[in-house]
């Protein structure tokens, strides 16, 4: 089923980060029991760094799709979306410019901007934003990409880079790492306040239509 209203789009939202939160729950229970031999409790904690990631780099990709989608269905005029979704419904056209010196193409490119601001809009959103490799830097150009405001962000880039997806790498190629229980315990802390705050973060831009910008558009005589 589409996601046409601001009901199914957080319906959508709260499912999707409901699972994932009891499933990083269950496995923080399972740490915190400590009831395990070292070698077993090492090994919960670095499959507890990997699920963490997994999780984040799942919830994203899902929720910032689901927005997408949402956006896409209300099948608002160009002139109509903020300038982030006017870009994504370009894009395709943009990157066909850019790689050719074809004049036809860019004057497709300049017919748009010049005569079709006022037609529904078309925004390709199945499976459209990627979270592959989820650095910080990956995440600031989804969340750009969205409309979405960075700054809460900004203070997690290290934890983000360094703590979670560098970590994660490391493990996911066979290396041994020793994890700090204390430091796992914050890592999943703040990994579920920033899905938290993502979820809020589009809840808040669906509902009161941030992705809603009317502008004027003319010609030229």
């Amino acid at each position: 089923m589409k996601i046409r209203t601001l009901e199914q789009l957080s319906d959508k939202l709260a499912a999707e980060l409901a699972w994932r939160k009891i499933e990083l729950s269950a496995l923080k229970a399972m740490i915190d029991l400590k009831s395990f031999s070292s070698g077993k409790q090492k090994a919960l904690l670095r499959s507890g760094v990997t699920m963490l990631y997994a999780h984040l780099e799942g919830f994203i990709k899902v929720a910032a799709n689901s927005y997408l989608e949402f956006v896409a269905m209300q099948s608002l005029p160009y002139n109509q979306l903020s300038n982030n979704f006017v870009a994504l419904a370009m894009k395709d056209k943009l990157d066909q410019a850019s790689q050719t010196n074809k004049a036809t193409i860019y004057n497709e490119v300049a017919e748009f901007f010049m005569d079709k601001l006022t037609e529904r809009s078309i925004i390709k959103y199945e499976n459209r934003i990627a979270t592959s490799n989820l650095s910080s830097s990956v995440f600031k150009e989804i969340v750009c990409m969205l409309g979405l405001n960075y700054s809460f962000y900004e203070s997690k880039e290290v934890l983000i880079d360094e703590r979670l997806l560098k970590k994660r790498n490391m493990i996911a190629h066979g290396n041994y790492l020793d994890i700090d229980e204390e430091q796992y315990d914050e890592l999943h802390i703040q990994i579920i306040g920033i899905m938290d705050n993502f979820r809020n973060q589009i809840d808040n831009c669906a509902s009161t239509k941030q992705y809603y910008c009317p502008k004027q558009t003319s010609k030229l005589p």
